[in-house]
C-alpha cells in the first residue's frame, strides 16, 4: 500500500504570523517543543522559521527579540500536498535541500512533513519491498 504524506506528517503544525516578533516565536517553539514554525498570512502559508533562524540569522546578526519573524523566515518555500506519495515527498524535500516541509490543502498548512518523519516510514517498510533493496 502506497503512503502518503498525510499517513506520516504532523497534523496541525504551529503557526506564527510573520509580523509576530522572534520572542513570541521561540516561546511558541518552547510552549510546543517544536524547532520550527509555519510563518502565515492570514491563513494563507507564506514561510517557514527555524529555531536556527531566529538564532543564526536573527540574534547572530544583531536583531533583537522584537524583531519580527519575517525577517528570517525562509522565502523559497516548497510545499507538497497530503496525498502525495511518502517517495515523491522525500525527492521534492532532498531536491529543495529542505528538512522540513509544510503540508497544506489549498495555502492552508494542514501539517508539516520532517525527513525523518519520511525516513522512520521508510525504516518500517520490509526490505524486500523497497526498490533500493531489489536486484
Amino acid at each position: 500500500m502506497v503512503q502518503t504524506v498525510a499517513d506520516v506528517m504532523t497534523p496541525a503544525p504551529t503557526t506564527i504570523g510573520m509580523s509576530e516578533t522572534f520572542e513570541a516565536a521561540a516561546r511558541a517553539m518552547a510552549v510546543q517543543d517544536v524547532t520550527a514554525l509555519v510563518v502565515r498570512a492570514g491563513s494563507t502559508v507564506i514561510g517557514i522559521v527555524t529555531d536556527r533562524d531566529l538564532v543564526v540569522r536573527g540574534l547572530a546578526e544583531g536583531l533583537g527579540l522584537e524583531a519580527m519573524v519575517g525577517e528570517v523566515a525562509s522565502e523559497d518555500l516548497v510545499t507538497i500536498g497530503p496525498d502525495v506519495p511518502v517517495e515523491v515527498a522525500a525527492g521534492v524535500m532532498h531536491a529543495a535541500d529542505a528538512l522540513r516541509i509544510p503540508v497544506v490543502d489549498g495555502e492552508v498548512a494542514v501539517g508539516i512533513v520532517s525527513l525523518g518523519d519520511l525516513d522512520r516510514e521508510a525504516d518500517r517498510t520490509p526490505a524486500a519491498t523497497r526498490s533500493q533493496d531489489l536486484p
